[in-house]
Formats: C-alpha cells, sequence, structure tokens
C-alpha cells in the first residue's frame, strides 16, 4: 500500500500479473484498451422480401386473367344452356297448344240458312271430361231446361262454362247443330260467345266463354245481393239486354228468335255488362221472314207471348214481349211468379198501375229514392 499526496492506493506483483488498485482515476492507463464485439445472436435475421419484377407481375396477371375467364365462359355456357331449355319448352308447350288447337276446328253445314261452312272448335268428349274434373259438384253452375252447366279449364288455360246436355233433352240432334252454328256466327259484347262444342253419341256438350259474375237473378231476387243493383246499373243491364236483342233481330248475319229470354239466362260480367245466354231454343230465319209457326212450344211460363204460348206462332214480337218482363222485374226486384197468389201476373199488374196513373207504385223500394221517375216511368 501507497501513499501517493492523500490518495490512497497500491499493487501486488507476480511472475505473471501485476494488480494495482486506488482510489482515483488511472490516468491513460487503459486507453488503449477496446471492448470486443457483442456475441452472436442465436436468431437468424429477418429475410427482406425480393421485389417481384416487372416480368413476374405481368406472368401473375396474366394467369389471374386466365382464371377469370375460364369461369366466366363455364358460366355463361351454363346460363345459356339453362335458357335454352327454358326457351325449348316454353316453345314446345306452345307447339303442343297450336296443334290441339288446330287438329280441334271442324266444319259445320246448315244449308237452308245460308251458311256454306262455319269453322268452329270440336272438343274431344275426354277433354271436357279432364276440364270439368269429370263434372264435378263442386265445379257445376247451374241448371237449365236443357241441361247442366259446369266450369272447367281447358289445357291452354282458359276458363270456360260447358253446358252438358240432358240425354233426354227435348233439343234433338238438329237443334243442337242450330245452337252451335247460329251462336258461333253471332259476335256481340251483349251475347255470349261460344268456343266449341263436342259430341259422343248421346253425349252434346256446349262450350261457352266464361263470364264470372253469375247471372242477373243471383243479384236481382236475393236481399244480401240487390244492395249492388242502383239504378244507374239497372238501367245499364236494360240498355246492354236491348242491344243484344236488336242485334239478334236485325244486324245479325241472320235473324235470330231467341224464344227463351228470362232474367236467369242474362249473365253478368264483372263491370255489370250484361250477355244474353242459352240459344237452345233459338230458331233461325230467313231474312225475309217476320213469323214462323211451330208444334214444340218451348219456353218458360210467364216470359212467352200469348200468341207462343197458346198457337205456337213465334217472331221476334215473342221476344220483345220476354223483353218487357224482364224490364219489370228490374224494374221491381220481384219475379213475375211473385204476383200469382193474387191472381194477377206482373204484365196484368203493371198494366193496371199504368192504367190508374201510379205506375212507379211498381218500383223496388231499395231505389226508389235514387232514381229519376221520368227515366223509370219510359222503362
Amino acid at each position: 500500500q501507497k501513499d501517493y499526496g492523500n490518495k490512497t492506493g497500491g499493487y501486488v506483483m507476480r511472475p505473471i500479473c501485476f494488480f494495482r488498485w486506488q482510489d482515483f482515476t488511472f490516468s491513460k492507463a487503459f486507453g488503449k484498451i477496446t471492448l470486443p464485439p457483442p456475441p452472436p445472436s442465436s436468431r437468424p435475421p429477418p429475410l427482406q422480401r425480393q421485389q417481384p419484377s416487372a416480368g413476374d407481375r405481368a406472368k401473375k396477371t396474366d394467369n389471374n386473367s386466365r382464371k377469370f375467364s375460364v369461369g366466366a365462359i363455364v358460366a355463361l355456357a351454363v346460363l345459356t344452356l339453362i335458357a335454352l331449355i327454358i326457351i325449348s319448352g316454353l316453345l314446345a308447350w306452345k307447339f303442343r297448344v297450336f296443334c290441339w288447337r288446330r287438329k280441334s276446328f271442324t266444319e259445320v253445314e246448315l244449308n237452308q240458312t245460308g251458311i256454306t261452312t262455319v269453322r268452329i272448335r270440336k272438343y274431344s268428349f275426354e277433354t271436357i271430361k279432364t276440364a270439368t274434373d269429370t263434372f264435378s259438384e263442386r265445379n257445376k253452375l247451374g241448371r237449365g231446361g236443357f241441361g247442366e252447366v259446369y266450369k272447367g279449364v281447358l289445357p291452354d288455360k282458359r276458363k270456360v262454362a260447358v253446358k252438358r246436355l240432358f240425354r233426354r233433352s227435348r233439343q234433338g240432334e238438329k237443334e243442337f247443330k242450330n245452337e252451335v252454328v247460329v251462336v258461333a256466327k253471332l259476335q256481340h259484347k251483349n251475347l255470349v260467345r261460344i268456343l266449341g262444342f263436342s259430341v259422343k253419341g248421346d253425349e252434346k256438350i256446349l262450350v261457352y266463354e266464361f263470364v264470372p259474375n253469375k247471372s242477373l237473378d243471383f243479384f236481382l231476387f236475393d236481399p244480401t245481393n240487390q244492395g249492388q243493383l242502383d239504378w244507374t246499373t239497372r238501367y245499364k243491364i236494360i240498355g246492354g239486354i236491348g242491344r243484344g236483342i236488336l242485334y239478334l233481330h236485325q244486324d245479325s248475319p241472320l235473324k235470330v228468335i231467341h224464344r227463351d229470354l228470362k232474367v236467369d239466362n242474362i249473365l253478368l260480367e264483372d263491370d255489370m255488362n250484361p250477355k244474353i245466354a242459352d240459344f237452345g231454343m233459338a230458331k233461325i230465319c230467313g231474312m225475309d221472314q217476320t213469323t214462323e209457326n211451330t208444334s214444340r212450344v218451348a219456353g218458360t211460363e210467364g216470359y212467352m207471348a200469348p200468341e207462343y204460348m197458346e198457337l205456337g206462332q213465334f217472331s221476334v214480337k215473342s221476344d220483345v214481349y220476354s223483353f218487357g218482363v224482364l224490364v219489370l222485374e228490374i224494374v221491381c226486384g220481384k219475379r213475375n211468379r211473385s204476383f200469382l197468389p193474387s191472381g194477377l201476373n206482373l204484365v196484368t199488374h203493371a198494366w193496371r198501375l199504368w192504367r190508374d196513373g201510379t205506375p212507379l207504385q211498381l218500383l223496388d223500394t231499395t231505389i226508389a229514392d235514387s232514381c229519376p221517375s221520368g227515366e223509370v216511368t219510359r222503362c
């Protein structure tokens, strides 16, 4: 140990080492000593991502484009195939319907009317059975003097009214053909249009357009539905029936006498446009004829003119008489038979009121306060 002037220190010497210590800084004792570098880390340095070259980028883009093009082509091919299948199916269905319609046409001749041929559809009886679900009761629309009427759906999805004539009906083969030919020739917005017919043995079928709103009696004589027939609607119905009769008598290619006009034979469309139906007893007249006789009086009591009912004489006036009874029923809202218990029919009762100067007493009470009296009186 040595004293270095107020500082303490010392050293030890040996052959192979020298050790020195003191309590002050060594002046330039270790100036040439350098620290060794730190030992290498066991974790490898992160690899730097090599930037792709322009050629590599172009090659990758080309591969992606090829993959997209192949996918688009496959998808387009699948969609095209599906579209072709759908279009082919529609065309096949249309072709079948066209062939069915074309094969269903037939020609019916009725020489005495001046008609040489009339083209109408002849349906197979099997088609009609399928359309009506074998004349199911749930498709039954009504029953008349000559047959029952059913709702049907044809193969082309059209709704129709199918009239199945009674096998023991008084209507014979000739009358059946008359109805088919006559109605097929008549085209008017106030007449039910016939679409065709079917004959198989004793089975005789008439196919009409479907009128959805039932017949006039359903509204006129039913208290729950009567409110839908205000005076404006009734007046419209009267005018439509009149125009239909005028067409039958005067403006049609043939002069046709219906012979069974009644409220049940007036069908109504959705807008209450009336259509005259059931030409089962229509008689074809020559254009120069005004009166004919028949030994077979057919019609509905209360609507038949006296000369027709008693003598079998009918003319256009017979239909005019029936139309008058229809108008009276529409005005008063009651059936012509409802006056029978008092010993009067509707025509006689109306005539007495007219003669007494009180025709408005006949008016339906549900419309009495909402209709012009002058218009009602003219009817």
